[in-house]
């Protein structure tokens, strides 16, 4: 039976890292309820003119018939959803050059859409791998549900080769989330998406899968570090997951612009998975305002909405 009882300290950080959240995230709740990521709903609502880059299938025939000119039918967004975030701590988030590991910054992405999903009872759940087998943590609703939610998920151990787990099996994580997220509802992955590229997952897939009932959001975790190298001279550098280390000169102007070209490419192939899953995609990264960046992502999603 695994401990997971945080220490009293531990407990002070997440109760400052909820502060920080709940000061910085709060001024988005004001006004109407519109969900985290507006989607379609499923209560119909009012018909309107179709206008280009509407979903055909929300046509409205009936009055489309009777006013000779093409109408969709909106529908309300949904109150009381569920919510699962599927969250991805495997051994390679254990790394950060700037101020915070990319473990801790998707903690706290862990701690923002937990806080803003929980908003008027809605129910939180979790299905986390460290590693090793994706373990599900039940739903619960509210912001105390967000709250237990994110202590157990923080005070859960790190994976590393030496109690025997490596590298997460993302497309696993992402097909036990489905099969936990019965009711429709949102479903935000928090990953760094890294995969062990002699053995990949198609992850791109359980997404797609993941996608047909519910609202899916990609958060992607990284650190500046791993789209450029700087010059510090020779790096001995270790791969948390399988344990394989390598020599880098990164003096070397050549080898780090092939480096930063084979991560742009690296990045765009993650993108264009994500894209190809039906999911939404959120870029967040250990150097910046990473609250700063899910405010501005909602309130644009929201902006957009708006005008659908």
């Amino acid at each position: 039976m695994i401990d997971t009882a945080p220490a009293e300290h531990d407990l002070r950080a997440l109760d400052r890292l909820q502060l920080n959240v709940t000061r910085r995230l709060d001024g988005l709740l004001h006004g109407d309820y519109l969900g985290l990521l507006p989607g379609a709903g499923s209560e119909p609502g009012e018909a309107r003119e179709y206008r280009a880059g509407d979903d055909v299938r929300r046509m409205d025939w009936p009055v489309t018939a009777r006013t000779t000119v093409p109408h969709v039918r909106t529908t309300i967004a949904d109150r009381e959803l569920e919510t699962w975030l599927a969250v991805d701590l495997s051994p390679s988030l254990d790394f950060g050059t700037v101020g915070m590991l990319k473990r801790e910054l998707a903690e706290g992405a862990v701690a923002a859409f937990a806080y803003l999903a929980g908003r008027g009872g809605n129910r939180i759940g979790a299905v986390v791998t460290e590693g090793g087998p994706a373990k599900a943590i039940p739903p619960r609703p509210g912001r105390g549900g967000a709250r237990s939610l994110l202590r157990t998920i923080t005070a859960l151990p790190r994976g590393t080769l030496e109690n025997g787990t490596g590298a997460g099996d993302l497309a696993e994580l992402i097909d036990k989330t489905r099969r936990h997220a019965r009711r429709r509802g949102l479903a935000v992955v928090i990953s760094d998406f890294l995969e062990d590229e002699d053995h990949p997952s198609d992850w791109s897939r359980e997404l797609r899968r993941l996608a047909v009932r519910q609202q899916v959001l990609c958060v992607e975790v990284l650190d500046p570090a791993e789209l450029a190298l700087p010059d510090v001279g020779v790096l001995d550098l270790m791969d948390p997951e399988t344990g394989a280390t390598v020599e880098v000169q990164t003096g070397n102007a050549r080898f780090r612009a092939r480096y930063a070209e084979a991560a742009a490419e690296q990045r765009r192939r993650i993108a264009a998975g994500i894209r190809s899953g039906g999911a939404a995609h959120l870029r967040l990264s250990t150097g910046s305002d990473w609250l700063r960046d899910i405010a501005a992502f909602i309130a644009q999603r929201r902006h957009l909405a708006a005008y659908r």
